[in-house]
C-alpha cells in the first residue's frame, strides 16, 4: 500500500455529483431512498463509468492497481465511507477510491469507527498508510505497525488489516514479497559499483515497485535491513537521492 494523490474532479462531474447529493438528501428525508438503485443508475452513465473510473485508474499508473492492495487491477469505484451504511456519502468525490473485485468483496461495508468518530481504516488518498502498517519480508504479509510511544499496535494499522485481510491473502503475500525481494536485489547489484549512481538507481527501484514498498525500505522498518544498511552507510548521497525520491 502507498499514498495516492487522488485527482481533481473536473467542473462538469463536480456539478453532477452535487447534483446527485441533493438527490438523495431529498430520498433519504422523504423515506424513500434506495441508495444501490440510484448508485447502479448513475455507474452506467458515462461521467461515472467512464470519466470518474479512468480519472482515478489513471492516478494509479499504468498498471491501474487497485489503491487497497496495489497488487491486482482497480476495475471499479469503492466508497471508503460504504454507501450503505452512509448513503449521504455516496457521491461524494473524496470519498472514493479505485478497488480490485477481492478487496471490494472482503471490505464490502465494513467500517470500525474509533471512539471519537474517526475512521479506523487508513484511508490511502489521505495518509501514508506506512504510518499504521508494517511489513514482514520473510512471510510477505502486512501488518500493524508497532508504535514505540504507545507500546502497542497502532489501532488503524490492526483495523485495517483485518477489514481487508491483509495477511490471510497468499497470493496478496507473494506478490509483495517478489518485489521486495527485486527491490533488494537491485540495491544489491548496484552496492557492487563504486560509487552508487543515486538516480539510476531510484528509476530502476521505482520502475520495480509493484506494491508500494520503497517507502518502507527507505523511511520505515525497511531501512534497517542489511542490504540498505550497506546502502545508507557506504554510499550516502545515493541513499538521500533515492530516499527523497519516495517520500
Amino acid at each position: 500500500m502507498r499514498r495516492v494523490q487522488r485527482p481533481a474532479a473536473p467542473a462538469r462531474l463536480k456539478t453532477y455529483l452535487s447534483k446527485k447529493e441533493a438527490v438523495v438528501k431529498a430520498a433519504q428525508q422523504a423515506g424513500r431512498l434506495d441508495i444501490e438503485k440510484t448508485w447502479k443508475s448513475a455507474r452506467q452513465t458515462k461521467l461515472l463509468g467512464t470519466t470518474a473510473l479512468k480519472l482515478l485508474q489513471g492516478a494509479m499508473g499504468q498498471r491501474e492497481r487497485c489503491m487497497y492492495c496495489l497488487d491486482a487491477h482497480g476495475t471499479d469505484i469503492e466508497h471508503f465511507w460504504p454507501k450503505a451504511r452512509y448513503p449521504a456519502r455516496a457521491f461524494i468525490w473524496a470519498n472514493w477510491l479505485l478497488c480490485c473485485t477481492e478487496c471490494g468483496r472482503i471490505k464490502g461495508s465494513k467500517f470500525p469507527l474509533a471512539g471519537s468518530g474517526r475512521p479506523l481504516l487508513v484511508n490511502p488518498c489521505a495518509e501514508d498508510p506506512w504510518q499504521h502498517l508494517d511489513f514482514d519480508a520473510d512471510t510477505g504479509n502486512l501488518m500493524a505497525r508497532y508504535d514505540n510511544a504507545s507500546g502497542a499496535p497502532s489501532p488503524k494499522g490492526l483495523a485495517t488489516v483485518q477489514a481487508l485481510e491483509l495477511d490471510q491473502r497468499e497470493a496478496l503475500s507473494e506478490g509483495y514479497r517478489r518485489t521486495h525481494r527485486r527491490l533488494t536485489d537491485v540495491v544489491e547489484n548496484a552496492l557492487r559499483g563504486n560509487p552508487v549512481d543515486g538516480a539510476a538507481l531510484l528509476a530502476k527501484l521505482l520502475e520495480l515497485d509493484d506494491h508500494g514498498l520503497l517507502p518502507w525500505c527507505f523511511h520505515w522498518a525497511g531501512q534497517n535491513e542489511p542490504t540498505f544498511v550497506r546502502l545508507k552507510v557506504d554510499h550516502q548521497a545515493a541513499w538521500h537521492v533515492c530516499a527523497a525520491g519516495v517520500s
